[in-house]
């Protein structure tokens, strides 16, 4: 066989091979340590205002200011909450029993770049640190207060109603960095059947107390959303402050419990409306969780919202002129 046949055969050859391993790459998918990373630690993400892919954001309607959270960058290509890991910060948890209905004291920490338990916090809406604890089926709701146990170790009492997933949230910004907010899920072994998804509500009642929301959510654009408080069937007109503000909204999308864009509009009177404005990234339903204090009590009201194409008249809006864009929860 003369050389320019063995160089055309060998060529062939090659040609052969690369193509079997490309099909074979594409069936099989990409695996890199990026998406090893992407799979059990997620890829750190620049920080800033969350997108709106987002989605558990929380968001203060100021007493007296309209500042709330810092939001996450829009830059950011990943939602707020849905990382364990960001800008190499790392919610651990450091209690892993958990038993549906027994109160646990339950332990965990912030470990930085360095590798070692953050101790030094900026304080925003008057704590260093915001805890927040949901079933996976988002039927079960808690914003809690913990406490620095020291070493950088935070104690709360933890009581998960019953057996499932469930997703903690901690909502925080270390000294000198940008605002996170960094989630992991939580286990409570036994027998359990996930609820499904309370459908779409514009009231909700807690006690004495009827909160109604006006407003819908449209994907890509700021909407207004107005709660309004009474009791008994009377307005309540001196909501009394609550971590800074009058009011707290919490807002995760169904399926992945990511936090939303939420912006509060500054106002000094105490009830009986409460104004944020969302950003929704698709259409989607949606859970909203209203903290609102009175009567020397916390009360939380709970609403299903679904996106829609059209807003409503009082839906479309957009942040009063002099909003600082720098806040999202």
């Amino acid at each position: 066989m003369n050389t320019p046949t063995k160089l055309g055969l060998y060529g062939a050859g090659l040609a052969l091979i690369f193509g079997t391993s490309l099909t074979v790459g594409n069936a099989v998918g990409d695996v890199t340590p990026a998406d090893k990373s992407a799979a059990g630690n997620p890829k750190p993400a620049e920080h800033g205002h969350a997108p709106t892919t987002t989605a558990t954001a929380t968001a203060s309607a100021e007493a007296g200011h309209g500042d709330s959270h810092e939001a996450q960058p829009a830059s950011s290509d990943t939602p707020g909450g849905l990382q364990v890991s960001q800008g190499g910060y790392t919610l651990t948890p450091l209690t892993t029993s958990l038993k549906p209905g027994k109160k646990t004291d339950f332990r965990f920490s912030v470990t930085g770049p360095d590798g070692k338990p953050v101790t030094d916090y900026s304080v925003e809406h008057e704590k260093k640190l915001h805890f927040i604890v949901v079933s996976r089926d988002l039927a079960s709701f808690q914003h809690l207060h913990p406490e620095e146990a020291g070493g950088g170790v935070w104690s709360v009492p933890l009581t998960l109603p019953q057996a499932g997933v469930y997703r903690a949230f901690a909502d925080f910004k270390p000294t000198g960095g940008s605002a996170l907010t960094l989630g992991t899920d939580l286990y409570s072994a036994g027998k359990f059947a996930p609820a499904p998804l309370p459908g779409t509500s514009r009231t909700a009642t807690v006690g004495p107390y009827t909160v109604t929301l006006d407003g819908d959510v449209v994907p890509g654009q700021s909407s207004k959303l107005t709660l309004r408080v009474t009791k008994d069937g009377k307005p309540v007109t001196d909501l009394q402050p609550y971590l800074g503000a009058y009011g707290h909204l919490v807002a995760l999308r169904a399926g992945d419990l990511a936090y939303l864009h939420v912006h509060p509009e500054e106002s000094e009177t105490p009830g009986p409306e409460i104004v944020f404005y969302a950003e929704v990234p698709s259409d989607s339903d949606y859970r909203l969780f209203l903290d609102f204090k009175h009567g020397d009590a916390v009360h939380t009201a709970d609403f299903t919202l679904r996106s829609s194409g059209t807003p409503l008249s009082t839906g479309k809006a957009t942040p009063p002129p002099g909003h600082s864009d720098d806040h999202d929860h």
